[in-house]
């Protein structure tokens, strides 16, 4: 395998991990929200999902596409693509459940969709210019002290 093509495998493999987690928080959440705390379905999902998503952003951030970027500007084209599939993905689930569609076969669907659709924006809009970049500035701060 090409170095640059096992370094995207690793990249991907990276992000799948890190949104796994960020799945089972958004779920671990929902359910102690739902069930523990009785507050609307609304609520609760919101609260589970900022969370997940916070989650997953750091952990990609850092460790996933390495980058060294501005911080507020790519949360903030992070909360973009949420502002749109939020309301797209909750669409879909209404529309597919009511065709009779097993809830939890939707939300799958829905957790898949976000799981690829979301690599593919931070891929190539969030992170496009600062992939790797926290890499050469520890490189450089590493050499900057040697030296």
């Amino acid at each position: 395998m090409a170095g640059e093509t096992k370094k995207e495998v690793i990249r991907t493999l990276k992000f799948i991990g890190f949104s796994t987690s960020a799945g089972i928080i958004e779920l671990g959440t929902f359910t102690l929200l739902n069930e523990l705390v009785g507050w609307p379905y609304w609520l609760c999902y919101l609260i589970a999902l900022v969370l997940s998503v916070v989650w997953n952003f750091t952990l990609n951030r850092k460790f996933t596409f390495q980058s060294a970027g501005n911080i507020p500007k790519a949360m903030a084209l992070v909360a973009l693509f949420y502002l749109v599939f939020t309301p797209a993905s909750t669409w879909l689930e209404h529309f597919l459940t009511g065709k009779g569609l097993n809830e939890y076969l939707v939300t799958g669907i829905n957790m898949a969709l976000n799981l690829s659709l979301e690599y593919i924006y931070d891929r190539f809009v969030v992170f496009r210019k600062t992939i790797d970049t926290n890499i050469v500035k520890k490189e450089n701060d590493i050499n900057n002290t040697t030296t």
